[in-house]
Formats: structure tokens, C-alpha cells, sequence
């Protein structure tokens, strides 16, 4: 780790937020990265004391960059690249109880209806 600086994209990557570049490349494109409150482009340079809001999926993160990484490394060094904010871990801690509590995201359920579904659709579609 060092203070020097890096691509935003490559330090979204190096910092394990995106699985590769090229994910990170496209969620700055979209917007969905901020340095401050500002949309960046993926060549924007990143340094000690930045502010970021990284949005990937239905989760946000608010954290200020600790330092860059000469290379990709495992999840402990990619940890100590950012600092999360207070908030921030309070707001996904609270999304994911929520998620918890209503038995995961819509739409979670895949595949062919169960018996008793079959039932009810043709129950439904006889009109009784």
C-alpha cells in the first residue's frame, strides 16, 4: 500500500468492489461511483483522503480512500485500502435485516410452481 495515486477504476478493482476492471470501468461510466458528489470519468485519479459513494446493486458505500495498492491482494489488504463511514455500515447493516425480514430480494424465485401453486393457477383460471 502506498499514498501515491491510481485510476479510480483500477482502485475500485484492487479494493475488491468490483469482481473486475472492466465491471468497475462500466459502473463509473454509469454513475454509480462519486468522488464527492461529483460523476467521474474511469481515468480519474484517486489519492489518500478522497471521498467516495460506490453503489453496486441494491447497496451503497460511503468511504474515504486510505491508500492504493501496487497490485491486486487478498480481501485483509484490500480492506485496509478504505475507511467505511459510520453511517454507512449502519445503512447496510439495516438493509440487510431488512432483506432478512422479507425473506430476500423480489423475484428470488425461480423455477417451475409447486403442486399447490399448479392448484391455485388452475383454480384461478376455471373461475371457482
Amino acid at each position: 500500500m502506498s499514498e501515491g495515486r491510481m485510476r479510480i477504476d483500477k482502485w475500485l478493482w484492487a479494493a475488491r468492489f468490483f469482481k473486475t476492471r472492466q465491471l468497475a470501468q462500466d459502473a463509473v461510466v454509469a454513475g454509480k461511483v462519486r468522488v464527492g458528489d461529483e460523476r467521474v470519468k474511469p481515468a480519474k485519479e484517486v489519492k489518500t483522503g478522497d471521498a467516495l459513494t460506490i453503489r453496486v446493486g441494491e447497496f451503497e458505500w460511503s468511504v474515504t480512500v486510505a491508500g492504493v495498492a501496487e497490485r491486486r491482494g487478498p480481501a485483509e489488504e484490500a480492506r485496509r485500502l478504505y475507511a467505511e463511514s459510520e453511517e454507512s455500515i449502519a445503512r447496510r447493516v439495516a438493509q440487510i435485516a431488512d432483506r432478512k425480514a422479507f425473506g430476500g430480494p423480489p423475484g428470488a424465485r425461480k423455477g417451475r410452481p409447486t403442486k399447490r401453486d399448479r392448484r391455485l393457477i388452475i383454480r384461478f383460471r376455471e373461475g371457482g
